[in-house]
């Protein structure tokens, strides 16, 4: 039996390697803080958007990307995956229309290939959020 609860606690695959924080906000696409979600595109929020505070933070405060893919919407953590594995760093990405780049590392991100690294030493995608999108609301949590 220890030997079984010892396999789902290594159930959880490396490839999601920022640890778990509590995310829960909705934002309005037509809200003109977003105007540059309605079309593909990303934008970010952190816990000083809107006054979210901790449910809009991300791991450690660096925020999350929202990035409209054209079919749905994608929300990421802004923290690179290959710096807080190797060295536990929380370094924060840097957001470009549909690409993030970590400053550290120089791994760079797909936001359209859902967070996947595109180029660069990262092996791991940016954690992934749940979205859900009624046509104006973006919803995301976990």
């Amino acid at each position: 039996m220890a030997f079984a609860i010892s396999l789902n606690s290594c159930s959880k695959a490396k490839n999601d390697v920022i640890p778990d924080v509590f995310v829960n906000f909705t934002l309005d696409i037509y809200d003109p803080e977003f105007v540059s979600l309605t079309a593909i595109g990303s934008d970010t929020v952190d816990a000083r958007t809107n006054n979210w505070g901790s449910a809009a933070a991300g791991f450690n405060g660096n925020g999350i990307i929202i990035y409209n893919g054209g079919d749905d919407f994608y929300a990421f953590d802004r923290t690179c995956p290959y710096d807080y594995e190797l060295n536990g760093l929380s370094i924060k990405v840097k957001i470009d229309f549909t690409i993030a780049t970590c400053p550290e590392c120089g791994t760079v991100y797909s936001l359209s290939a859902s967070g996947t690294p595109a180029s660069g030493v990262g092996r791991y995608p940016l954690k992934n959020y749940r979205t859900s999108f009624d046509g104006r609301f973006v919803r995301v949590w976990n």
